[in-house]
């Protein structure tokens, strides 16, 4: 098996200690990665601290920033096929999804390149004896702790925006997928960034995560995962009021109006629930049907589940991947046991079929708005449906839940559909197509699905703290005098 290493000083270091890594659709072990402790952790801590302080980021003209993050946007897609290997591997899914994760991770580099230069203050108005205007600052050391699903994507996600703003980064990998950012960042040390600006650790949350957002010279925080973690995190960054970006996950709703259309509806929930397996934080998991087309959606909905081809990343014709590991899918098989205990119906999957590997059946589940499996987030090919009788009672059902990340309408009357979306809580709405946007859309949620916005232009601006400079003029009353 291959063996994989952390980024620590400008050097890739080996540990006494390795993790193995499992390839989701066999069961089977692919390689293994040196596991970092908390001495790495404060190498790592030391290495950005110097970057930051010898200005090697900050204190350049933008323009080469701008440069830094163009070559490493070119360097990401010369390994793109390379790295799409790994990552099918060691996350379970298809490969042409893993491949759009490498490209997708050069795009926010060619985003974030367009705004290195582009980070400029205001000049402030305070009358004839007064010069004052503002400064975006870079905060210094930013730790991000990257999530399994996406993890190459999501790292860059991050990565590009504190780089173009002049922080130097710490990213934390997830333990169940940590390979293929290796490759990520081979390719942007490659670009020529200034020493230390980049470091990369492969640790157990619980150790070296914990240790990391406590450290003395962490300047900021940006987590992705569970809101139990986020909690965790947030409790340990108030003692010394470290900022922070969290996106913590969501249980987000759809709503089909009476005249959406069932060949706008039906793409969406394909790749809304069971792209990647659900595992998305931003998952269509849950349908409100309007009752007068209850049935007939309901009906086309099992039918496409019972439809999608169940295989591995390797299968080209594959439809629906693995889950990451064993436990996530004990978990989401868990969950669905107790939705059946709590008198939900199971309209199809529900199950594990026969065959190595973590797989869940794409799953339908008829339910009511306050079971918990209408409630908690479930990451995994599990549709919630429900009917409802009038748009305010699809509002309230949507709403009522502890997070407030993303939500959809469906329909073709558009001042329905805007009346809906404007009273829908989330931080992103889409209308007639699930994950509408992009890159360069603003993406972020209220609640428990955490704060701050990642993505578009408003993300770097969660890179820097504004300073007010303001000076008193001491020649200006005198001249006016004579």
């Amino acid at each position: 098996m291959e063996h994989y290493l952390n980024y620590i000083a400008d050097q890739w270091c080996d540990a006494s200690r390795s993790l193995t890594v499992y390839n989701p659709g066999s069961a089977e072990p692919f390689a293994t990665i040196a596991l970092a402790d908390t001495q790495d952790a404060d190498r790592a801590m030391s290495a950005a601290r110097a970057c930051v302080q010898s200005g090697g980021l900050s204190a350049v003209r933008p323009a080469q920033r701008a440069g830094w993050l163009l070559e490493a946007a070119r360097e990401i897609r010369e390994i793109a096929e390379s790295g799409a290997q790994v990552c099918s591997q060691e996350n379970g899914k298809r490969l042409q999804d893993a491949r759009d994760e490498f490209l997708e991770a050069a795009r926010y580099f060619e985003y974030y390149a367009g705004m290195a230069d582009k980070l400029e203050g205001a000049s402030i108005p305070l009358g004839q004896d007064y010069l004052d205007f503002t400064q975006h600052i870079p905060y210094g050391v930013s730790v991000q702790i990257v999530p399994w699903n996406f993890p190459v994507s999501i790292c860059a996600r991050s990565l590009a925006p504190a780089l173009a703003a002049g922080n130097a980064v710490v990213v934390k990998s997830p333990e169940l997928s940590p390979l293929a950012i290796t490759l990520l960042i081979t390719a942007v040390i490659r670009a020529g960034f200034p020493a230390g600006a980049i470091q990369l650790l492969c640790g157990e949350g619980v150790d070296v995560g914990s240790y990391l957002v406590q450290h003395p010279e962490v300047d900021q925080i940006v987590f992705t995962g569970s809101v139990a973690t986020g909690q965790s995190i947030l409790r340990s960054a108030a003692s010394r009021a470290t900022p922070a970006v969290m996106e913590l996950g969501g249980k987000s709703a759809a709503i089909v109006l009476p005249d959406a259309e069932i060949t706008t509806l039906l793409p969406s929930v394909r790749s809304g629930i069971f792209f990647n397996a659900g595992q998305v934080c931003s998952a269509l998991s849950r349908l409100l049907i309007h009752q007068s087309r209850y049935e007939e959606v309901k009906a086309a909905v099992v039918s496409l589940a019972e439809s999608l081809v169940v295989g591995t990343a390797d299968d080209a014709a594959a439809e629906l991947t693995p889950l990451v590991s064993r436990e996530q899918q004990l978990r989401v098989l868990t969950m669905i046991e107790q939705a059946r205990a709590e008198g939900a119906t199971v309209l199809t999957g529900g199950y594990a079929p026969d065959r190595a590997g973590y797989f869940v059946a794409p799953t339908v589940i008829e339910a009511t708005p306050q079971m918990r499996i209408a409630q908690e987030e479930v990451f995994g090919p599990v549709l919630v449906i429900m009917p409802f009788e009038s748009p305010q009672q699809a509002v309230e059902i949507a709403n009522g839940t502890v997070f407030g990340l993303v939500a959809g309408i469906f329909g073709n009357n558009l001042d329905e559909t805007l009346n809906v979306a404007r009273q829908l809580r989330g931080g992103q709405v889409f209308v007639n197509e699930w994950f509408a946007g992009g890159i360069e859309t603003p993406f972020g949620g209220v609640g428990l699905s955490g704060f701050g916005r990642e993505k578009g232009q408003e993300a770097i601006y969660g890179y820097v703290h504004t300073r007010n400079i303001a000076i008193r003029l001491r020649s200006t009353t005198a001249s006016r005098a004579q």
